[in-house]
């Protein structure tokens, strides 16, 4: 065997050994720091699932009562709550929301800043000025933005999970990873020494150590609708809220895509039809 040949099988079984070790490993990271994170029954999931308007509203109020005092939301404006596709809450209830935010803002008149109540087109006030006060306020760490949170902390799955998941149209890791780091809040195991200023949650994809306390109790936040208020509910509640957020264009692209399947399959069968008719009497 020529040099040139021994050395295009020496890259061949490099690359496969190298593939294989990527895989295994992959795997084995998803099985040992995944474990925990389960598939959720969520009604916008699947091909035909759309929010539940309810629980859009009660995620909001958990937001607003616990996630908003140190997590933004930049990209959430007021008008948004009343839109259709979301918590569609009422214009009326949505400018009673937004009034009750103080808004920083400069006089035209003066020059001079000053603060307001909210309006429909105010986006959700920041709870820190910069980034700098941020993690003053929070012992160093930066409390990450929620406007896209549920799709920047979905998993990422390699060969073959993501050719699963586009046959079984799942796209939900993202606020089942949400609701896992919520509710796996724990000490942690004997012998594992505690971190200062961290907490102990085996879901954290950076390690088992956060340095977000944990956020939420039963009972801390109120339901008017007589659903339960547990750390499990505000935190499916939370995270449907946030993947709303994410994606608030979700049934509309659902919905076009039905009516695209539809049109391409009908096409398809056209096509044969006309093919058939065509060529009917042609030898091959």
């Amino acid at each position: 065997m020529t040099a040139a040949g021994l050395l295009s099988r020496f890259a061949r079984l490099a690359l496969a050994g190298g593939l294989a070790a990527g895989l295994s490993g992959a795997a084995l990271a998803a099985e040992e720091g995944h474990s925990l994170i389960e598939k959720q029954d969520w009604s916008f999931g699947g091909v035909f699932g759309t929010y539940e308007r309810a629980q859009l509203q009660r995620g909001y109020k958990v937001y607003r009562e616990v996630c908003s005092l140190c997590h933004s939301m930049d990209r959430l404006a007021f008008r948004n709550l009343h839109q259709p596709g979301g918590p569609e809450f009422s214009e009326e209830a949505a400018k009673q929301i937004a009034s009750e935010y103080q808004i920083p803002d400069i006089s035209n008149e003066t020059g001079q800043p000053f603060d307001r109540p909210g309006t429909l087109t105010d986006h959700f006030p920041a709870p820190f000025p910069n980034k700098a006060a941020a993690q003053a306020a929070n012992g160093g760490a930066y409390p990450p933005d929620l406007s896209l949170i549920a799709k920047a902390r979905a998993e990422h799955r390699g060969f073959p999970g993501f050719i699963v998941d586009a046959f079984a149209n799942y796209a939900e890791n993202g606020p089942d990873y949400i609701y896992a780091l919520l509710t796996h809040y724990e000490d942690p195991p004997a012998g594992v020494e505690p971190v200062p200023g961290k907490h102990y949650n085996p879901v954290f994809l950076s390690g088992d150590w956060i340095s977000m306390p944990k956020p939420i109790s039963d009972g801390q936040v109120e339901y008017t609708d007589g659903t339960s208020e547990t750390v499990e509910q505000y935190s499916a509640d939370v995270s449907a809220f946030l993947m709303w957020a994410a994606e608030p264009k979700l049934e509309e692209r659902k919905e076009i895509g039905f009516r695209v399947m539809i049109f391409l399959i009908v096409f398809a069968v056209l096509l044969y039809l006309t093919k058939r008719k065509l060529w009917r009497n042609v030898e091959h």
